[in-house]
């Protein structure tokens, strides 16, 4: 419950410039009141997850090319009871990933966002309310692509657009990043 404690004080104070990240905060407080928010089987939508991987010098991002959904997304995954969400954020880098040089930036919410999942064989149609955390990782490291990824690959920031289209998600995570009170 610590960590629950601790995510609904973030999600208290937590503020950002993006008027439609501002509008999720109500409904990532409201779930987080839910005893099984953490939870898969909670089918009308459960916390996930994410980590927005950048090189130290801030001029890349790691993107996987998701097997499921068939596109360029931030690394991350469901929580499975996992209340502490920068935690599962990590694992899942790893996981996704195989790098072992992840570095948490900071231990505070990075950005949110609550998107639709389309309805696939046995799961229905539902939503995810992500979390996501800044994490740092050594570009040169190899990366090792999981049975979830097609690719994985180091995105230059001038890039992404190219790579992804319009993803306002993702664009806006590249915009945080690119600010100055971010940088090293």
């Amino acid at each position: 419950m610590e960590s629950r404690a601790k995510l609904r004080d973030q999600l208290q104070k937590y503020r950002t410039p993006y008027e439609e990240e501002a509008q999720f905060i109500p409904d990532f407080l409201s779930l987080i009141e839910e005893e099984d928010a953490f939870l898969r089987s909670r089918i009308a939508g459960h916390f996930t997850a994410s980590a927005w991987i950048v090189n130290r010098k801030r001029t890349h991002t790691l993107l996987t090319l998701h097997k499921k959904l068939g596109r360029w997304l931030q690394l991350g995954g469901h929580a499975d009871g996992e209340e502490n969400l920068a935690l599962v954020a990590l694992k899942e880098a790893n996981e996704e990933s195989g790098l072992k040089t992840l570095n948490m930036v900071d231990s505070t919410i990075f950005d949110i966002d609550k998107h639709i999942i389309p309805e696939r064989k046995e799961v229905p149609q539902h939503f995810h309310y992500d979390v996501r955390y800044l994490i740092e990782a050594d570009i040169k490291e190899p990366l090792v692509l999981s049975n979830e990824s097609i690719s994985l690959a180091w995105i230059t920031f001038d890039s992404v657009q190219d790579m992804i289209g319009y993803n306002p998600s993702i664009l806006r995570m590249l915009e945080k990043t690119s600010r100055s009170e971010i940088l090293l």
